[in-house]
């Protein structure tokens, strides 16, 4: 665990590309849940959107995509009205993902990608393992095919307990959508670092980002990873509330990268990737 006292705010500005938001009813029962999932690891942050917004204050933070994960397909429409509320009253330092659920049909996910563009959200988020649907699934690639060229996905990576996001699930999934931006998390795969670059890397429409990564791996690993996969091809993400942002930017710019190369990671990427613009750049 790092000290909020260990990272302070640099000139460039962060664009945070991966924090979990939920209401305020089921904040505490939804964090409990994620640290159950991960064997009780400790939670860094307490989840709620007041601690968020005042991390992204205090650690230089610009914007931060937010996202709910849909655990029955009841609640998809239920959390794209909550994360649009969030993002309508955020004066852009919000930017929302919507989500699926593997058990809607065909016509169903065509409905609510377009109510996911109505509402002006930017993505798709999934999470496979807990979904309990694997990324290579023909369920996804019905995702996919609609939201190809219209919506990123953003998805989680890697887990070596299961058999639903693994590495290679997702590059046959990237090949099968060429139109489709994925975002693979945690660089690619969770606690299967070793795998993701011999499957991702090099692939136009697959990018990574840093979160739940650092605190597993090596400065010398996370800087290989970075290498493998391209500067161009990686974001940073918090993994809020599971780590605490200042602690995660405090690792990344201990890797002793170049000012080019963290300026693409911490914003340049993520702001053209999602067509985002600066809010110190607004008159």
């Amino acid at each position: 665990m790092h000290s909020d006292d260990e990272f302070a705010p640099e000139k460039i500005p962060v664009i945070d590309v991966h924090a979990h938001v939920f209401p305020r009813k089921i904040l505490a029962r939804a964090v409990a849940a994620i640290s159950t999932f991960y064997d009780d690891l400790p939670m860094q942050s307490d989840g709620s959107l007041e601690l968020l917004k005042r991390r992204m204050q205090q650690f230089g933070v610009e914007k931060t995509i937010v996202f709910t994960t849909a655990t029955t397909k009841s609640q998809v429409a239920s959390i794209h009205e909550f994360v649009h509320k969030l993002q309508d009253e955020s004066d852009g330092k919000l930017i929302g993902f919507g989500t699926l659920h593997p058990d809607m049909t065909e016509l169903e996910i065509e409905a609510e990608i377009n109510n996911i563009l109505r509402l002006g959200l930017r993505g798709i988020k999934l999470h496979p393992d807990f979904q309990h649907i694997a990324a290579d699934s023909s369920a996804v690639f019905s995702m996919a095919e609609k939201a190809q060229g219209r919506l990123p996905l953003l998805i989680h990576a890697g887990d070596y307990r299961y058999g639903f996001s693994h590495p290679g699930q997702i590059r046959r999934l990237a090949l099968a959508y060429p139109k489709l931006t994925v975002i693979a998390a945690h660089l690619g795969g969770w606690s299967q670092w070793n795998k993701s670059p011999d499957e991702l890397a090099g692939l136009p429409n697959v990018y990574v980002d840093t979160s739940s990564s650092l605190a597993f791996l090596s400065e010398d690993k996370v800087r290989e990873l970075i290498e493998r996969f391209g500067d161009d091809h990686v974001l940073f993400g918090s993994d809020y509330p599971m780590w605490d942002i200042g602690g995660e930017l405090a690792g990344l710019h201990r890797l002793g990268l170049s000012e080019k190369s963290l300026r693409k990671i911490l914003h340049d990427n993520a702001a053209a990737l999602f067509s985002l613009s600066s809010l110190s750049s607004r008159t």
